[in-house]
């Protein structure tokens, strides 16, 4: 029976149920440290800096790396696609509960757990969950609801890491600033912490942002000098030609005149002054190397976070190429599914069903992915292949895995139950056509419109005409003719071979055989005037009936 009053946890320890349905606490405060104003250490980032950040983040102190990530994230597009499109991909994928068993009990546990995913609460967080993608680590705080019968969560809040520290032994527990910057340790049942780590090692070195700072550092040198580039070589110099009697005020003129030129395009000089338009040769290609840098530091980008460039970068005749890098994708979307999945199961599905059931020895599991499914092309073409040789299938599991919705039936006349019908499998024979009591059996009207060739075929074969397809029938009786001639022919030269002591003696005596292949040549002749007529036939049968 559920359990409302005592809560216990999942090691039957009793929860004081006001400080589990108590407010939350990782929340802004317009004094103290946990200020919604974020610093933007990405302003004039050098190599120094970048280097200063990342060591403290390693020491405990990761405040500015958490800015610096936010930063990146909200300048840099092509890190923000990268990174949200791997993060979208698993928000996006089903999500299943198994139960721990047949059990009653345990079903309803598992039932328990779905209809709490019918809220889509936890849908609704996953993308914030995957925030640890980018940062090693992310932490929601969790807002529980108690009602008669069960205790679920009513909202998973994402908490803004920049309001956590580190634990000064591990270096790897977040600890939340309280209002007077106090360090304090997270209540394991009000908080999820996932992690989320790109190599192993403390989660606060393990997420993608330390290793992509570099490189959107290095990008944004780039840009830079490129809009330097373009600033001074993009539009032509613009000198301003006087002569020698020119005044003071005549050379302001043309000055003016120069300066005006580039923003207004228009200008008024003297005709005793001109203007020259000096082009800057090859500035197209000092443009291209900025380009060129910027797209392959995009590229490294790309390969950190998606592990492949071909969904990013169209390259031509890379279909190839690209199926591949489709495998890698994949490939991360299992992995990461399966962090997100033991997280939840850790830290949130099993509290979960202790808190409404109490503790219990097995607890469902939720499992975030697709199924493991050939694709739909493979499995439609095994069985238009298969399918004839004998190959059988549930009719609701092809239409299941195709999307398709059976029609209702009824059996006996009654609408109780559905039957099992089978796709594929060996054709039967075909029936044979009944006879009609009205018409003598000589007059018995034939199943098919009588045709030439098939009048030719029947008289021919009439003796053995057992099925209606008569060409198979008349291939088969010819093969059967031939292959009797040619082991007639093969006895006689298998004798010689046993009966030889040596090559030369064998080569003797293959030469003294005199081979009589008359038989043979009468069923090839047979054969062919027998094809010749079928061809014939059907020529005037589409004649006829075309």
């Amino acid at each position: 029976m559920a359990r409302f009053s005592p809560i216990l946890d999942i090691d039957g320890k009793p929860i004081d149920k006001a400080a589990l349905l108590d407010e939350r606490k990782a929340v802004p405060t317009l004094t103290g440290v946990r200020s919604p104003i974020s610093g933007h250490p990405a302003d004039g980032l050098r190599p120094d800096r970048l280097a200063a950040i990342h060591r403290a983040a390693a020491s405990g102190d990761p405040l500015r790396y958490f800015e610096l990530a936010e930063d990146i994230e909200e300048r840099d597009p092509h890190y923000l696609a990268v990174l949200s499109t791997r993060k979208r991909q698993v928000s996006q994928i089903p999500v299943t509960v198994v139960a721990a068993g047949e059990d009653s009990q345990l079903e309803e546990h598992a039932d328990f757990v779905r209809q709490w995913l019918a809220t889509n609460v936890l849908a609704e967080s996953q993308f914030d969950m995957l925030d640890a993608i980018g940062k090693g680590l992310s932490i929601l705080e969790i807002e529980w609801e108690a009602r008669p019968g069960w205790v679920t969560p009513r909202c998973l809040h994402w908490c803004d890491p920049r309001w956590f520290a580190l634990d000064d032994v591990s270096l790897d527990e977040p600890l939340l600033y309280d209002a007077n910057g106090t360090k304090e340790p997270l209540d394991p049942n009000r908080y999820v912490v996932h992690r989320h780590k790109a190599k192993s090692g403390l989660s606060i070195r393990g997420g993608l942002a330390r290793i992509a700072s570099w490189s959107w550092m290095y990008k944004a040198f780039t840009l830079r000098d490129w809009n330097i580039f373009v600033q001074n070589y993009g539009m032509p110099i613009r000198i301003g030609k006087y002569d020698g009697a020119a005044s003071e005020a005549d050379k302001e003129t043309v000055f003016q005149a120069v300066r005006s030129i580039a923003g207004d395009l228009a200008a008024i000089i003297p005709a005793s002054m001109s203007i020259e338009f000096v082009e800057v040769k090859n500035a197209a290609d000092g443009s291209a190397l900025y380009e060129k840098r910027a797209d392959w530091m995009d590229r490294q980008i790309s390969k950190l976070v998606l592990g492949q460039t071909a969904t990013t970068d169209a390259a031509p005749g890379s279909h190839a190429i690209g199926s591949t890098h489709r495998l890698v994708q994949e490939d991360l979307e299992r992995f990461d599914a399966a962090l997100l999945s033991a997280t939840l199961n850790r830290q949130l599905i099993r509290k979960m069903v202790a808190f409404t059931f109490g503790p219990q020895e097995k607890y469902p599991t939720l499992v975030i992915g697709r199924p493991d499914e050939l694709p739909i092309g493979v499995v439609v073409e095994a069985l238009a292949k298969l399918g004839p040789l004998g190959l059988e299938v549930e009719e609701s599991q092809v239409l299941d895995r195709l999307g398709f919705t059976a029609k209702a039936e009824s059996v006996d006349g009654k609408t109780g139950g559905k039957p099992v019908r089978v796709i594929g499998g060996r054709a039967p024979a075909p029936a044979p056509v009944p006879a009609d009591p009205a018409v003598p059996p000589a007059k018995q009207p034939p199943a098919q419109p009588p045709t030439l060739h098939g009048r030719l075929l029947a008289s021919l074969i009439e003796l053995h005409a057992a099925e209606p397809d008569h060409v198979e029938l008349l291939t088969n009786r010819l093969s059967a003719e031939a292959a009797g001639a040619i082991a007639g022919l093969s006895l006689q030269v298998r004798s010689q071979f046993e009966a030889a002591s040596d090559m030369t003696d064998l080569m003797a005596r293959i030469d003294r055989l005199k081979l009589d292949a008359g038989e043979l040549r009468e069923v090839m002749g047979r054969a062919m005037a027998l094809a010749y007529m079928v061809g014939q036939a059907a020529i005037v049968d589409e004649m006829r009936h075309g």
